[in-house]
């Protein structure tokens, strides 16, 4: 649970402002505020279950979007490469050669 949690918090920071005021009030108060359904459902004067389905298509849009433009594995992935570079770079004599192919992997996440 933690993981979706962490995975969803960073799709919605990602891609908050492809989602309706509506859609990012409630990801925000469940996911970022820790609400639960029910308190979400009070806030707005609604039923639980309307909180819990509008969650889960907003959730299955960030997918989506993820699918389509790539910026959480980018983000990743570039993460990733910075710290095979500061590991390098930590080394007595570190390889240009690693260091120069580590770079050209950075430049072609873009």
């Amino acid at each position: 649970m933690l993981e979706k949690t962490t995975r969803m918090n960073y799709l919605y920071d990602f891609y908050h402002s492809l989602l309706t005021p509506k859609q990012q009030s409630y990801m925000s108060l469940y996911y970022l505020e820790d609400y639960s359904l029910g308190e979400i459902a009070e806030e707005y004067e609604v039923s639980r279950q309307a909180v819990y389905d509008n969650i889960k298509r907003t959730e299955a849009m960030l997918e989506e979007y993820e699918e389509k433009l790539l910026l959480f594995q980018k983000f990743q992935e570039r993460n990733r490469l910075v710290k095979l570079l500061k590991e390098l770079l930590d080394k007595e004599q570190p390889s240009k050669q690693a260091m120069q192919a580590t770079i050209a992997e950075l430049e072609n996440l873009d």
